[in-house]
Protein backbone atom coordinates (compact mmCIF):
# COMPACT_ATOMS: atom_id res chain seq x y z
CA UNK A 1 0.00 0.00 0.00
CA UNK A 2 1.33 3.44 -0.96
CA UNK A 3 0.74 5.48 2.17
CA UNK A 4 1.94 8.66 0.50
CA UNK A 5 -1.20 9.02 -1.56
CA UNK A 6 -3.64 11.48 -0.03
CA UNK A 7 -6.59 10.01 -1.88
CA UNK A 8 -6.59 6.50 -0.42
CA UNK A 9 -9.80 6.00 1.58
CA UNK A 10 -7.97 3.90 4.20
CA UNK A 11 -5.98 7.00 5.18
CA UNK A 12 -8.99 9.03 6.15
CA UNK A 13 -10.34 9.54 9.64
CA UNK A 14 -12.66 12.02 11.29
CA UNK A 15 -11.04 14.97 13.07
CA UNK A 16 -12.78 16.64 15.97
CA UNK A 17 -12.50 19.97 14.12
CA UNK A 18 -10.15 22.21 12.26
CA UNK A 19 -7.01 22.75 14.29
CA UNK A 20 -8.46 20.61 17.09
CA UNK A 21 -6.21 20.00 20.06
CA UNK A 22 -7.30 16.49 20.94
CA UNK A 23 -4.68 16.07 23.63
CA UNK A 24 -4.23 18.79 26.21
CA UNK A 25 -0.62 19.86 26.70
CA UNK A 26 -0.31 17.98 29.97
CA UNK A 27 -1.44 14.77 28.30
CA UNK A 28 0.58 14.86 25.10
CA UNK A 29 2.98 12.13 26.18
CA UNK A 30 0.11 9.77 26.97
CA UNK A 31 -1.35 10.43 23.51
CA UNK A 32 1.76 9.23 21.72
CA UNK A 33 0.87 5.59 22.02
CA UNK A 34 2.40 4.67 25.34
CA UNK A 35 -0.65 2.55 26.24
CA UNK A 36 0.19 0.08 23.49
CA UNK A 37 -2.60 1.26 21.19
CA UNK A 38 -2.41 2.96 17.85
CA UNK A 39 0.13 5.78 18.23
CA UNK A 40 -0.67 9.43 17.67
CA UNK A 41 1.90 11.64 16.00
CA UNK A 42 1.66 15.22 17.20
CA UNK A 43 2.24 17.75 14.44
CA UNK A 44 3.05 21.25 15.68
CA UNK A 45 1.98 23.78 13.07
CA UNK A 46 1.91 27.54 12.77
CA UNK A 47 -1.45 29.23 12.08
CA UNK A 48 -0.91 29.60 8.31
CA UNK A 49 -3.32 27.35 6.45
CA UNK A 50 -4.41 25.50 9.56
CA UNK A 51 -7.74 24.32 8.12
CA UNK A 52 -6.02 22.80 5.11
CA UNK A 53 -3.29 21.32 7.30
CA UNK A 54 -5.95 19.65 9.44
CA UNK A 55 -7.37 18.02 6.31
CA UNK A 56 -3.89 16.92 5.25
CA UNK A 57 -3.28 15.43 8.70
CA UNK A 58 -6.53 13.51 8.39
CA UNK A 59 -5.69 12.26 4.91
CA UNK A 60 -2.18 11.22 5.94
CA UNK A 61 -3.29 9.24 9.00
CA UNK A 62 -3.07 5.48 8.44
CA UNK A 63 -4.00 2.18 10.02
CA UNK A 64 -0.64 2.42 11.84
CA UNK A 65 -0.84 5.95 13.27
CA UNK A 66 -2.98 9.05 13.57
CA UNK A 67 -1.68 12.58 13.04
CA UNK A 68 -3.03 15.24 15.37
CA UNK A 69 -2.61 18.98 14.90
CA UNK A 70 -1.13 21.05 17.74
CA UNK A 71 -1.24 24.80 17.14
CA UNK A 72 1.85 26.94 17.75
CA UNK A 73 1.79 30.70 18.50
CA UNK A 74 1.49 33.21 15.65
CA UNK A 75 4.96 34.72 16.09
CA UNK A 76 7.85 32.78 14.55
CA UNK A 77 9.98 33.72 17.55
CA UNK A 78 7.41 32.27 19.96
CA UNK A 79 7.11 29.16 17.79
CA UNK A 80 10.83 28.59 18.04
CA UNK A 81 10.82 29.14 21.81
CA UNK A 82 8.03 26.64 22.45
CA UNK A 83 9.56 23.93 20.27
CA UNK A 84 13.09 24.51 21.59
CA UNK A 85 11.90 24.10 25.19
CA UNK A 86 10.21 20.80 24.36
CA UNK A 87 13.14 19.42 22.41
CA UNK A 88 15.72 20.55 24.94
CA UNK A 89 13.76 18.45 27.45
CA UNK A 90 13.95 15.48 25.02
CA UNK A 91 10.17 15.43 24.67
CA UNK A 92 9.17 12.25 22.82
CA UNK A 93 5.73 13.66 21.94
CA UNK A 94 7.14 16.38 19.68
CA UNK A 95 6.94 14.27 16.54
CA UNK A 96 6.38 16.52 13.51
CA UNK A 97 7.18 20.22 13.44
CA UNK A 98 6.45 22.98 10.96
CA UNK A 99 9.69 24.97 11.03
CA UNK A 100 10.61 28.35 9.64
CA UNK A 101 13.68 27.51 7.52
CA UNK A 102 15.96 29.72 9.61
CA UNK A 103 15.39 27.50 12.65
CA UNK A 104 16.41 24.27 10.88
CA UNK A 105 20.20 24.77 11.33
CA UNK A 106 19.84 25.57 15.03
CA UNK A 107 17.64 22.54 15.71
CA UNK A 108 19.81 20.23 13.61
CA UNK A 109 23.02 21.45 15.24
CA UNK A 110 21.51 20.76 18.66
CA UNK A 111 20.65 17.19 17.67
CA UNK A 112 16.92 17.78 17.87
CA UNK A 113 16.01 16.63 14.36
CA UNK A 114 16.09 13.06 13.04
CA UNK A 115 17.90 13.13 9.65
CA UNK A 116 16.33 11.54 6.60
CA UNK A 117 18.72 8.94 5.23
CA UNK A 118 19.36 6.96 2.06
CA UNK A 119 16.58 6.70 -0.49
CA UNK A 120 14.24 8.62 1.80
CA UNK A 121 16.60 11.61 1.80
CA UNK A 122 16.84 11.42 -1.98
CA UNK A 123 13.05 11.43 -2.19
CA UNK A 124 12.67 14.43 0.12
CA UNK A 125 15.03 16.62 -1.94
CA UNK A 126 14.86 15.12 -5.42
CA UNK A 127 15.36 17.14 -8.59
CA UNK A 128 11.76 18.35 -8.50
CA UNK A 129 12.37 20.45 -5.37
CA UNK A 130 13.23 24.07 -6.16
CA UNK A 131 16.81 24.98 -5.35
CA UNK A 132 15.93 27.69 -2.84
CA UNK A 133 13.67 25.33 -0.90
CA UNK A 134 16.03 22.34 -1.06
CA UNK A 135 18.88 24.34 0.42
CA UNK A 136 16.87 25.16 3.56
CA UNK A 137 16.64 21.51 4.72
CA UNK A 138 20.32 20.59 4.52
CA UNK A 139 22.76 20.78 7.38
CA UNK A 140 26.29 19.38 7.43
CA UNK A 141 25.66 17.17 4.39
CA UNK A 142 22.48 15.70 5.85
CA UNK A 143 18.83 16.18 4.94
CA UNK A 144 17.28 17.11 8.26
CA UNK A 145 13.76 18.18 7.21
CA UNK A 146 11.31 17.94 4.31
CA UNK A 147 10.27 21.08 2.36
CA UNK A 148 6.50 21.50 2.54
CA UNK A 149 5.73 24.91 1.07
CA UNK A 150 7.99 27.64 -0.16
CA UNK A 151 7.53 31.36 0.19
CA UNK A 152 8.94 34.43 -1.41
CA UNK A 153 8.17 38.11 -1.60
CA UNK A 154 7.23 40.00 -4.75
CA UNK A 155 6.44 43.64 -5.44
CA UNK A 156 2.67 44.18 -5.46
CA UNK A 157 1.31 47.45 -6.87
CA UNK A 158 -1.59 49.25 -8.47
CA UNK A 159 -1.05 49.26 -12.23
CA UNK A 160 -2.68 52.68 -12.46
CA UNK A 161 -0.21 54.08 -9.91
CA UNK A 162 2.82 52.71 -11.74
CA UNK A 163 1.50 53.97 -15.09
CA UNK A 164 0.88 57.45 -13.72
CA UNK A 165 4.45 57.48 -12.40
CA UNK A 166 5.83 56.41 -15.75
CA UNK A 167 7.34 53.16 -14.46
CA UNK A 168 7.66 50.29 -16.92
CA UNK A 169 6.94 47.37 -14.63
CA UNK A 170 7.82 44.82 -17.31
CA UNK A 171 11.44 45.76 -16.61
CA UNK A 172 13.34 45.45 -13.30
CA UNK A 173 12.77 48.41 -10.98
CA UNK A 174 14.86 49.66 -8.08
CA UNK A 175 13.88 50.60 -4.56
CA UNK A 176 14.77 54.21 -5.38
CA UNK A 177 12.41 54.20 -8.37
CA UNK A 178 9.57 52.66 -6.39
CA UNK A 179 9.92 55.12 -3.51
CA UNK A 180 10.13 58.13 -5.83
CA UNK A 181 7.16 56.96 -7.90
CA UNK A 182 4.97 56.50 -4.82
CA UNK A 183 6.00 59.85 -3.34
CA UNK A 184 5.45 61.75 -6.60
CA UNK A 185 1.95 60.36 -7.05
CA UNK A 186 0.79 60.63 -3.44
CA UNK A 187 0.96 56.87 -2.92
CA UNK A 188 2.77 54.84 -0.30
CA UNK A 189 5.29 52.00 0.02
CA UNK A 190 4.37 49.03 2.21
CA UNK A 191 7.15 47.16 4.02
CA UNK A 192 7.65 45.15 7.22
CA UNK A 193 9.62 47.37 9.59
CA UNK A 194 8.48 46.40 13.08
CA UNK A 195 11.11 44.98 15.42
CA UNK A 196 10.64 41.35 14.44
CA UNK A 197 11.92 38.71 12.04
CA UNK A 198 10.33 40.12 8.89
CA UNK A 199 12.32 43.34 9.30
CA UNK A 200 15.51 41.27 9.07
CA UNK A 201 14.04 39.60 5.99
CA UNK A 202 13.83 43.04 4.35
CA UNK A 203 17.31 44.10 5.45
CA UNK A 204 18.87 40.80 4.39
CA UNK A 205 17.20 40.85 0.95
CA UNK A 206 18.46 44.37 0.25
CA UNK A 207 22.00 43.56 1.40
CA UNK A 208 22.08 40.42 -0.75
CA UNK A 209 20.66 42.40 -3.65
CA UNK A 210 23.68 44.69 -3.38
CA UNK A 211 26.05 41.71 -3.46
CA UNK A 212 26.71 41.44 0.26
CA UNK A 213 25.65 39.47 3.32
CA UNK A 214 25.02 39.96 7.01
CA UNK A 215 27.50 37.21 7.96
CA UNK A 216 29.72 34.79 6.06
CA UNK A 217 31.50 31.51 6.89
CA UNK A 218 28.57 30.53 9.10
CA UNK A 219 29.91 26.98 9.36
CA UNK A 220 32.32 28.45 11.92
CA UNK A 221 29.43 28.98 14.34
CA UNK A 222 30.12 31.84 16.73
CA UNK A 223 33.31 32.56 14.83
CA UNK A 224 31.40 33.44 11.65
CA UNK A 225 32.66 36.51 9.81
CA UNK A 226 30.42 39.54 10.37
CA UNK A 227 30.11 41.37 7.04
CA UNK A 228 27.12 43.68 7.46
CA UNK A 229 29.42 46.73 7.66
CA UNK A 230 30.01 46.95 3.92
CA UNK A 231 28.98 48.88 0.84
CA UNK A 232 26.02 46.49 0.56
CA UNK A 233 25.01 47.21 4.14
CA UNK A 234 25.25 50.93 3.46
CA UNK A 235 23.13 50.53 0.32
CA UNK A 236 20.41 48.76 2.30
CA UNK A 237 20.49 51.43 4.99
CA UNK A 238 20.26 54.12 2.32
CA UNK A 239 17.02 52.60 1.00
CA UNK A 240 15.49 52.64 4.47
CA UNK A 241 16.62 56.23 5.03
CA UNK A 242 15.21 57.26 1.65
CA UNK A 243 11.83 55.71 2.41
CA UNK A 244 11.78 57.30 5.86
CA UNK A 245 12.37 60.76 4.40
CA UNK A 246 10.22 60.34 1.28
CA UNK A 247 6.72 61.09 2.53
CA UNK A 248 5.63 57.72 1.12
CA UNK A 249 5.68 55.87 4.44
CA UNK A 250 2.46 54.48 5.84
CA UNK A 251 0.95 55.16 9.28
CA UNK A 252 2.65 52.93 11.80
CA UNK A 253 5.74 52.60 9.61
CA UNK A 254 8.00 51.53 12.48
CA UNK A 255 5.50 48.88 13.62
CA UNK A 256 4.44 47.68 10.15
CA UNK A 257 4.00 43.98 9.45
CA UNK A 258 2.73 41.65 6.72
CA UNK A 259 -0.89 42.52 7.36
CA UNK A 260 -0.73 46.23 8.14
CA UNK A 261 -0.23 47.47 4.57
CA UNK A 262 -2.72 45.18 2.81
CA UNK A 263 -5.52 47.74 3.08
CA UNK A 264 -3.34 50.52 1.65
CA UNK A 265 -3.55 48.91 -1.77
CA UNK A 266 -7.19 50.03 -1.98
CA UNK A 267 -7.53 53.09 0.29
CA UNK A 268 -10.71 55.15 0.51
CA UNK A 269 -8.72 58.00 -1.04
CA UNK A 270 -5.47 58.08 -2.97
CA UNK A 271 -3.79 56.02 -5.71
CA UNK A 272 -2.78 53.02 -3.60
CA UNK A 273 0.65 51.59 -2.96
CA UNK A 274 3.68 49.59 -3.93
CA UNK A 275 4.13 46.78 -1.39
CA UNK A 276 6.62 43.98 -0.83
CA UNK A 277 4.85 41.00 0.67
CA UNK A 278 4.59 37.23 0.60
CA UNK A 279 2.69 35.03 -1.83
CA UNK A 280 -0.49 34.94 0.26
CA UNK A 281 -1.34 38.49 -0.87
CA UNK A 282 -2.95 37.44 -4.15
CA UNK A 283 -5.42 35.04 -2.53
CA UNK A 284 -6.11 37.70 0.11
CA UNK A 285 -7.17 40.27 -2.49
CA UNK A 286 -8.97 37.75 -4.68
CA UNK A 287 -11.00 36.63 -1.68
CA UNK A 288 -11.90 40.10 -0.39
CA UNK A 289 -13.44 41.75 -3.48
CA UNK A 290 -16.20 44.07 -2.29
CA UNK A 291 -15.17 43.76 1.36
CA UNK A 292 -13.60 46.43 3.59
CA UNK A 293 -9.88 46.72 2.84
CA UNK A 294 -10.14 44.67 -0.33
CA UNK A 295 -10.68 45.59 -3.98
CA UNK A 296 -14.03 47.37 -4.29
CA UNK A 297 -14.88 45.43 -7.45
CA UNK A 298 -13.44 43.07 -10.07
CA UNK A 299 -12.10 45.99 -12.12
CA UNK A 300 -10.05 47.10 -9.11
CA UNK A 301 -8.73 43.56 -8.70
CA UNK A 302 -7.57 43.67 -12.31
CA UNK A 303 -5.61 46.82 -11.42
CA UNK A 304 -3.47 44.73 -9.06
CA UNK A 305 -0.01 44.16 -10.51
CA UNK A 306 3.04 42.15 -9.50
CA UNK A 307 6.73 42.23 -10.35
CA UNK A 308 10.03 40.84 -9.13
CA UNK A 309 11.39 42.14 -5.84
CA UNK A 310 13.03 45.57 -6.30
CA UNK A 311 16.74 45.91 -6.99
CA UNK A 312 18.88 47.49 -4.29
CA UNK A 313 21.44 48.62 -6.88
CA UNK A 314 20.33 49.36 -10.42
CA UNK A 315 21.48 46.67 -12.80
CA UNK A 316 22.19 44.09 -10.08
CA UNK A 317 19.62 41.27 -9.92
CA UNK A 318 17.51 41.37 -6.79
CA UNK A 319 17.52 38.54 -4.28
CA UNK A 320 13.90 37.95 -3.24
CA UNK A 321 13.47 36.55 0.28
CA UNK A 322 13.07 32.79 0.57
CA UNK A 323 10.86 31.45 3.32
CA UNK A 324 8.17 28.84 3.77
CA UNK A 325 7.83 25.82 6.03
CA UNK A 326 9.96 22.70 6.42
CA UNK A 327 8.73 19.62 8.27
CA UNK A 328 11.13 18.30 10.88
CA UNK A 329 10.86 15.05 12.80
CA UNK A 330 11.77 15.22 16.48
CA UNK A 331 14.88 13.20 17.29
CA UNK A 332 13.29 11.85 20.48
CA UNK A 333 10.22 10.43 18.74
CA UNK A 334 9.65 6.81 19.74
CA UNK A 335 9.11 5.62 16.15
CA UNK A 336 11.12 7.86 13.85
CA UNK A 337 10.38 5.70 10.81
CA UNK A 338 6.62 6.24 11.12
CA UNK A 339 7.07 9.96 11.74
CA UNK A 340 9.27 10.34 8.66
CA UNK A 341 6.73 8.43 6.59
CA UNK A 342 4.13 10.93 7.80
CA UNK A 343 6.45 13.83 6.96
CA UNK A 344 6.79 12.57 3.39
CA UNK A 345 3.01 12.38 3.10
CA UNK A 346 2.27 15.87 4.42
CA UNK A 347 4.84 17.31 2.00
CA UNK A 348 3.61 15.35 -1.03
CA UNK A 349 2.67 17.07 -4.31
CA UNK A 350 -1.00 16.55 -3.47
CA UNK A 351 -0.61 18.27 -0.11
CA UNK A 352 1.36 21.13 -1.67
CA UNK A 353 -1.36 21.58 -4.28
CA UNK A 354 -4.03 21.91 -1.59
CA UNK A 355 -2.04 24.51 0.34
CA UNK A 356 -1.35 26.58 -2.76
CA UNK A 357 -4.88 26.57 -4.16
CA UNK A 358 -6.64 27.13 -0.84
CA UNK A 359 -4.23 29.32 1.12
CA UNK A 360 -1.74 30.82 -1.32
CA UNK A 361 1.15 28.90 0.29
CA UNK A 362 3.21 28.02 -2.72
CA UNK A 363 4.80 24.67 -3.59
CA UNK A 364 8.41 23.76 -2.99
CA UNK A 365 8.19 21.33 -5.92
CA UNK A 366 8.46 22.65 -9.46
CA UNK A 367 6.07 20.12 -10.98
CA UNK A 368 3.19 21.34 -8.83
CA UNK A 369 3.35 24.75 -10.52
CA UNK A 370 2.44 23.01 -13.77
CA UNK A 371 -0.54 21.17 -12.29
CA UNK A 372 -4.02 21.91 -13.72
CA UNK A 373 -5.21 23.00 -10.27
CA UNK A 374 -2.60 25.76 -9.94
CA UNK A 375 -2.88 26.80 -13.57
CA UNK A 376 -6.58 27.39 -12.95
CA UNK A 377 -6.10 29.10 -9.59
CA UNK A 378 -3.40 31.64 -10.56
CA UNK A 379 -2.43 33.81 -13.53
CA UNK A 380 0.39 32.02 -15.39
CA UNK A 381 2.79 34.96 -15.16
CA UNK A 382 2.31 35.13 -11.38
CA UNK A 383 3.09 31.43 -11.02
CA UNK A 384 6.25 31.93 -13.06
CA UNK A 385 7.24 34.91 -10.92
CA UNK A 386 6.76 32.89 -7.72
CA UNK A 387 8.72 29.93 -9.06
CA UNK A 388 11.60 32.02 -10.41
CA UNK A 389 11.82 34.08 -7.22
CA UNK A 390 11.98 30.99 -5.00
CA UNK A 391 14.51 29.29 -7.24
CA UNK A 392 16.86 32.29 -7.48
CA UNK A 393 16.10 34.10 -4.23
CA UNK A 394 18.33 34.68 -1.23
CA UNK A 395 18.02 32.82 2.08
CA UNK A 396 18.76 34.40 5.41
CA UNK A 397 22.07 33.39 7.06
CA UNK A 398 22.23 29.62 7.52
CA UNK A 399 23.61 29.43 11.03
CA UNK A 400 23.00 27.53 14.23
CA UNK A 401 23.17 30.96 15.88
CA UNK A 402 20.67 32.63 13.61
CA UNK A 403 18.34 33.71 16.43
CA UNK A 404 21.17 35.74 17.99
CA UNK A 405 22.15 37.17 14.61
CA UNK A 406 18.60 38.24 13.87
CA UNK A 407 18.00 39.75 17.31
CA UNK A 408 21.26 41.69 17.20
CA UNK A 409 20.42 43.19 13.79
CA UNK A 410 16.92 44.11 14.91
CA UNK A 411 18.17 45.85 18.04
CA UNK A 412 20.44 48.23 16.10
CA UNK A 413 18.44 48.77 12.90
CA UNK A 414 15.17 49.46 14.68
CA UNK A 415 13.54 51.92 14.52
CA UNK A 416 13.78 52.41 10.75
CA UNK A 417 13.37 56.14 11.32
CA UNK A 418 16.83 56.20 12.92
CA UNK A 419 18.73 54.19 10.29
CA UNK A 420 21.80 56.03 8.97
CA UNK A 421 23.96 54.59 6.17
CA UNK A 422 27.00 56.23 7.72
CA UNK A 423 26.68 54.59 11.12
CA UNK A 424 24.05 51.84 11.36
CA UNK A 425 25.93 49.08 9.47
CA UNK A 426 29.08 49.63 11.54
CA UNK A 427 27.18 49.80 14.85
CA UNK A 428 25.31 46.61 14.04
CA UNK A 429 28.52 44.83 13.02
CA UNK A 430 30.21 45.78 16.29
CA UNK A 431 27.23 44.71 18.36
CA UNK A 432 26.73 41.44 16.47
CA UNK A 433 30.40 40.57 16.88
CA UNK A 434 30.14 41.23 20.61
CA UNK A 435 26.99 39.08 20.89
CA UNK A 436 28.57 36.14 19.05
CA UNK A 437 31.70 36.49 21.19
CA UNK A 438 29.63 36.42 24.38
CA UNK A 439 30.68 39.95 25.31
CA UNK A 440 27.23 41.56 24.95
CA UNK A 441 23.70 40.51 25.85
CA UNK A 442 20.62 40.86 23.71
Amino acid sequence: MDRRRLTRPSRRRALAGVGALVCASALLTACSGGDGGKPTLNWYINPDGQETLAKIAEACSTDEYDIEIQLLPTSATDQRTQLARRLAAEDSSTNLMSLDPVFVPEFANAGWLAPFEGELADQVVDDDVLAGAAETVKWEDEVVAAPQWANTQVLWFRKSLAEAAGLDMSQPVTWDQVIEAAADQGGTVGVQADRYEAYVVWINAMIQGAGGSIVEKTEAGRDAEVTIDSEAGEAAAAVIEKLTDSGATQPGYSTSNEGSSLGAMYPDEGPGEFMVNWTFAYKNYEGTVGQPGGPPDEQALEDLGWARYPQTVEGEESKPPVGGIDIGVGAFTEDVELAQEAAVCVTSPEAQTQLAVTDGLMPSRGSVYDSPELQEAYPPDLLKLYRDSIDSGGPRPKSAYYSQISSAVQSVWHSPTGVDPGSTPQESADFLRAVLDGKALL
